[in-house]
């Protein structure tokens, strides 16, 4: 081979390269990371979860799969446009985190591109999906079936704390399927004979005045519904969702995990990106639920945790 032949070749090959580089790149499959929270509640536990479940399906962030973030920090309304900007960008998939409002929008953003969801809703009462066993159409994801719960964690809240004549519940007036969960409740107040007071905040400026309006009928308890707007509250015995805030502060807890939950959306996610269709995914039901309770949180008002509920418990936070 001639030398001004061999140098041509070279610098073929030289010049092939970044340019099948840069093709990879494009063809490199991104995820519409969709929240309806603020960046530090995804980071604390849903991100790492998530990506775990990727890492599950031979996805990791950055080396074959991209994710783009849209977060609606705490101001729903901002979640349709958020949507529809990632469906403009023609992302690969789209993961709903956090309130059923996020699910919803993405799925009036888009028939087309894959949604993995997480919410405590009842998706086939929502619309998300036809049937759990067969999604149908172009969302799947997981549910925690939440609604159905709240009974139960009124029953171990009045347990804890027998000493309250009457109870408080917070709800986001403006959540899907806030209706479900009110029924539950209700109903288990009424079985226990305990007063219930419907105590209402859409966005993060009506808690302050919720909390004064708790502090006036002196509620003995609260229970914090499901709800990506609620945070922890220490002003009373307090009943919320997930583990993370009984260990922030909050006195108890009783739901599924968050970071199963968020695992199972991102093998799903990957199993999508692989070539499985929504339509043909069930919806993964989580049916393990953890107890926790946070003793020094008890000690702080005088409440004393009988040592049998701590015996029950999955975690005693001391």
């Amino acid at each position: 081979m001639r030398r001004r032949e061999c140098i041509t070749l070279l610098g073929g090959v030289v010049l092939a390269w970044p340019l099948a580089a840069r093709t990879q790149q494009l063809r490199m499959p991104v995820i519409g990371w969709l929240s309806s929270g603020l960046r530090e509640t995804d980071d604390a536990v849903r991100l790492p979860a998530f990506r775990r479940g990727l890492d599950e399906t031979g996805y990791t962030e950055g080396r074959n799969v991209a994710i783009e973030y849209r977060r609606a920090e705490e101001q729903i309304e901002r979640l349709p446009a958020l949507a529809a900007d990632l469906v403009g960008r023609q992302v690969s998939l789209i993961l709903a985190a956090g309130s059923p409002a996020v699910a919803l929008a993405a799925k009036s953003a888009t028939t087309s591109i894959p949604i993995v969801f997480d919410n405590s809703s009842d998706p086939v009462q929502l619309g998300l999906v036809a049937s759990l066993n067969r999604p149908g159409g172009n969302v799947t994801g997981v549910t925690t079936v939440s609604a159905e719960l709240e009974a139960k964690r009124l029953g171990l809240l009045r347990e804890l704390v027998p000493s309250a004549t009457s109870v408080a519940v917070l709800v986001n007036p403006t959540r899907p399927g806030l209706d479900a969960q009110l029924a539950q409740i209700q109903q288990a107040a009424r079985v226990l004979g305990l007063p219930l007071h419907i105590l209402k905040a859409s966005s993060p400026r009506d808690l302050d005045e919720v909390f004064e309006t708790l502090v006036q009928l002196r509620a003995g308890a609260l229970v914090i519904t499901a709800d990506a707007l609620f945070t922890e509250r220490r002003s009373v015995p307090t009943m919320f969702q997930f583990r993370e805030f009984a260990a922030s502060g909050g006195l108890m807890s009783y739901g599924p995990s968050i970071g199963e939950s968020y695992r199972q959306c991102g093998i799903l996610a990957g199993r999508i990106l692989r070539g499985e269709k929504p339509a043909d995914l069930p919806v993964i039901q989580l049916n393990k639920f953890e107890l926790v309770i946070n003793v020094k949180t008890a000690k702080a008002p005088g409440i004393e945790v009988p040592v049998s509920m701590q015996m029950l418990a999955d975690e005693v936070i001391e």
